[in-house]
């Protein structure tokens, strides 16, 4: 291959795993349905597209150290705390339970189907265990499945990908020896890779830990220094143990977001594109490698497995997993259809597949084609079924909006009031504990001290808050506020007017949402409170109140729309106003 074939085939990869989904997002459908397809194209019909060409012996190696960088990144979004009673036992039921079950059904249709050597099925079954972020944060992005639900699979996705990888690991050295090894080795490799991976996130914590309390690294210089530290760790783990990194990653990213004593400064944004633009090239690169001529025997028979794990297996999986748990029928149920395999199984296949073909594994070549075939079922299949079975079990998350007021002054907390009122949920913070007190008496729902500090951090996720508004009396904070929380919340970011005559010191340069409009700036609102104007919800058909002002539109279903500089909202006669009356 020539220097300028390797150019067009690197070039022609970055503009599929970007290209892929650009176009998913514009057909709100998960990304791996555009990457599998376009990857898999792009190498049937180019000589160039061939990461095995490309990057020769490192591409394996490459392969698992981006798997590495995205489980730290979903370890950074697992919060220790959100994980109790029997969330923890469904999730740890489907980790020690779920994935040999899962393995051993797989692999007992495999060889009957697929034609292959009980080493090839075995190693399929373990290949097909995994599910993984890299497909579940997408879809359950796209279904807003209740937060329950979410947390169950995040957890299960994040974590059983290391484990599956080991597993996979263990069950590749086994067929690769021919024999089958006691109990006693087996046991002894996994302990080994759970070990060293144990071993490494601890050190790879300690460093992180050492680096940001001694050099003290600015937000860019510290989030490289995370991707330096992880891949580094991660190697070295894979150096002394297969797969072994994969724990490591994710224990770092637990971590760096469970432990209050490490704390590293992050810039989201990147970490997400990164992330984001690893999953495209892996699943592009990996679908790449696959020939028409590998799919002609294997096509329909990997669809069967696929259906049997979708209808027989995962059902049954769940059901073991949730006996004697408060979880009830309708979570069951779409716990029971949400598997989809992600860039794991498609990592794993790859690597072990060319190993035992080498070695003449019988069946050994249909594991990689039959694999990729699982994946793109799966991921359609999940793709477009779960957001309709999510809404017929009634597990979606209310579309009614949830605004997080920030302020505690006393038209604040009226506002509030007046919001629940209409059959919103608000929540509420506020930093002082005169305001902080105000709002409990007032019998509204108080968000934790430290949910403001965590919407800065990794992993920040304020579940099921589809509004920020800023409200306190101090223009330099909205500002500041605004401007940092954009970049870490899911629904836009509000904040109320500051005084004409303000002097603040990075007011002048705010920009982003203003609320109400110039007359209504944030000491106006309260001036005017003060003076006993009142805050009152009135359904639109009726008449509005002379010298009234316009502050929020709720539309039917609770959907919540402010007033802003930009002007009012359309108003409909089924609307609620919200309006601030002229004072006594």
């Amino acid at each position: 291959m020539t220097t300028d074939d390797v150019f067009l085939g690197v070039g022609l990869l970055v503009v599929l795993a970007v290209g892929s989904q650009l176009l998913a997002g514009v057909l709100r459908i998960p990304a791996l349905i555009v990457l599998l397809p376009a990857g898999f194209t792009a190498g049937a019909l180019t000589d160039v597209v061939d990461p095995r060409q490309l990057l020769g012996t490192a591409f394996s190696p490459l392969v698992s150290l981006g798997v590495a960088v995205i489980l730290y990144d979903a370890g950074l979004g697992l919060d220790l705390g959100r994980l109790k009673g029997h969330n923890r036992r469904v999730v740890s039921r489907l980790i020690w339970l779920g994935v040999p079950v899962t393995c051993l059904l797989g692999a007992a249709l495999a060889v009957p189907l697929l034609d292959m050597s009980r080493g090839a099925a075995i190693t399929l079954g373990a290949v097909l265990v995994v599910s993984g972020p890299t497909v579940v944060g997408p879809l359950l992005a796209l279904v807003r499945p209740a937060d329950r639900l979410r947390h169950i699979l995040v957890w299960e996705g994040s974590l059983i990908d290391p484990v599956g990888g080991i597993l996979g690991a263990l069950v590749f050295r086994a067929v690769d020896a021919s024999t089958q090894p006691t109990a006693s080795r087996g046991v002894l490799h996994f302990l080994a890779s759970l070990g060293t991976g144990v071993a490494g996130g601890v050190a790879g914590a300690a460093v992180l830990w050492a680096v940001f309390r001694l050099a003290r690294p600015g937000e860019v210089l510290g989030t490289t220094a995370q991707l330096a530290v992880v891949i580094g760790v991660a190697a070295a783990c894979d150096v002394v143990q297969d797969d072994s990194g994969l724990i490591a990653a994710v224990l770092m990213g637990l971590a760096v977001a469970n432990l209050a004593r490490i704390d590293v400064p992050v810039r989201r944004t990147f970490f997400e594109t990164l992330v984001s633009l690893v999953i495209g090239l892996l699943f592009t690169s990996i679908s790449a490698t696959i020939s028409p001529a590998s799919l002609r025997h294997v096509g329909l028979p990997a669809l069967g497995l696929a259906a049997f794990l979708v209808v027989v297996v995962r059902p049954l999986v769940v059901a073991l997993c949730t006996a004697r748990t408060d979880l009830s029928r309708v979570e069951r149920g779409f716990l029971g259809w949400m598997a989809p395999r992600g860039i794991v199984a498609a990592a794993t296949a790859s690597t072990f597949t060319s190993a035992l073909v080498a070695r003449h594994v019988g069946g050994a070549a249909r594991i990689l084609p039959a694999t990729f075939v699982v994946i793109v079922a799966t991921v359609t299949l999940y793709g477009l079924t779960a957001a309709p079975v999510a809404r017929l079990l009634r597990v979606v998350r209310p579309s009614r909006s949830r605004p997080l007021l920030v302020g505690g002054d006393p038209w604040v907390v009226d506002l509030a009031a007046t919001l629940r009122s209409t059959g919103m949920e608000v929540l509420m913070w506020a930093g002082r504990h005169e305001q902080r007190e105000r709002i409990e008496r007032a019998g509204l729902e108080l968000a934790p001290g430290e949910m403001l500090a965590d919407a800065t951090g990794p992993g920040a996720a304020w579940e099921g808050v589809t509004g920020v508004y800023l409200l306190t009396g101090e223009d330099d904070f909205n500002v500041l506020a605004s401007t940092i929380l954009r970049g870490g919340v899911e629904g836009p970011v509000y904040r109320v007017g500051p005084a004409a005559d303000s002097r603040g010191a990075v007011v002048p340069y705010g920009d982003g949402e203003v609320l109400f409009g110039p007359r209504l700036s944030g000491r106006a609102l309260a001036r005017r409170h003060h003076d006993g104007a009142g805050i009152v919800a009135v359904p639109a058909r009726e008449p509005v109140p002379s010298g009234s002002d316009l502050l929020f539109v709720v539309r039917p279903g609770h959907r919540l729309e402010p007033v802003t500089q930009g002007g009012p909202p359309h108003v409909d006669p089924q609307d609620t106003l919200v309006l601030l009356t002229p004072g006594g």
